[in-house]
């Protein structure tokens, strides 16, 4: 292969894993398998994790329909991506429409018949997130409630997908979920403020530009506040371990958003807080392993015997 066709083919590679948010797409991963083995299913070895195939193929599934998901996303915001990321929109484009669309339906296919390995039930929830994803991304972000609460939705679903497979209820896991939907639920806010500019361009009449900056501040700001009652009922909790200092650090750097975000007024300040959430989420994914030190140093002792 000469010098100038791997190039394209690097280039291309790059480009598809701009568009299916490869990194987003990593987390999700790794978020996974770290709440299968230290949340979901604690009492079971990391061997027995590890051989689980309906768990690999549920993990499979949800990468699957959620890289489709921003194929699909990706389709129809291309005009405000151009306005509001135009470096990115570039990157994007080196794969041609019809090549995604193509990948689009391909994953979603593989999605759908990972998910009919496990169970029919599994198959037509994989079915009917694929239909939500489109359905948002078509309609539904438009409008400003209906756009924020669904994409919030659509985003933590496929971590509880495991969830539901391992059928474990507990509390802790139910207050950790609301914990998260506010967080993101704030973080779409802010990618509302960072696109204000093509979200009116192309008539998208979401939150920020139905109610303003000032109003979506405000809504942050009771959100950000409302993050505290799930993270201090956390704390009563002997079973989060180590993870409560996550926690307290979390609850400090929502504050220190709060605090800016009412300073902010320009889109390089609006996406600094939005990545700022982006590693504090990416933060909690890892902070996993500390919910109960002592079985991860049982399962550790268990893989190496």
């Amino acid at each position: 292969m000469s010098s100038s066709k791997s190039k394209t083919l690097l280039k291309k590679i790059f480009s598809l894993l701009s568009v299916v948010r490869g990194y987003n797409i990593l987390v999700l991963l790794l978020a996974q398998y770290l709440a299968s083995i230290f949340i979901f299913s604690p009492e079971k070895s990391l061997k027995t994790i590890l051989f689980d195939y309906h768990l690999h193929y549920i993990i499979l599934a949800s990468v699957c329909v959620v890289a489709a998901g921003y194929i699909i996303n990706n389709f129809y915001d291309v005009k405000i991506d151009r306005i509001n990321r135009p470096l990115k929109t570039g990157i994007d484009n080196y794969v041609k429409q019809e090549t995604k669309l193509t990948i689009y339906f391909s994953l979603n296919f593989l999605g759908v018949l990972f998910g009919f390995l496990v169970s029919w039930r599994a198959a037509v929830f994989f079915s009917l997130y694929i239909f939500g994803i489109w359905f948002y991304s078509h309609k539904l972000k438009k409008y400003p409630f209906t756009g924020l609460i669904s994409a919030t939705v659509l985003t933590v679903l496929p971590f509880f997908t495991v969830f539901v497979y391992y059928k474990n209820f507990s509390k802790i896991i139910f207050v950790h979920a609301i914990f998260l939907f506010l967080v993101i639920m704030v973080r779409e806010l802010l990618k509302g403020l960072e696109s204000l500019k093509g979200s009116i361009a192309n008539n998208y009449k979401t939150f920020p530009v139905v109610y303003g900056e000032r109003k979506t501040k405000q809504l942050s700001s009771v959100l950000l506040i409302s993050t505290f009652f799930p993270a201090v009922f956390l704390f009563s909790y002997k079973d989060i371990s180590y993870m409560r200092y996550y926690f307290y650090i979390a609850l400090f750097i929502l504050i220190y958003i709060g605090y800016k975000l009412w300073k902010s007024t320009e889109i390089r300040e609006y996406r600094y807080l939005h990545n700022i959430l982006k590693i504090l989420l990416l933060v909690g994914v890892f902070s996993l392993i500390f919910i109960d030190t002592s079985l991860l140093l049982e399962k550790v002792i268990d893989r190496l015997n």
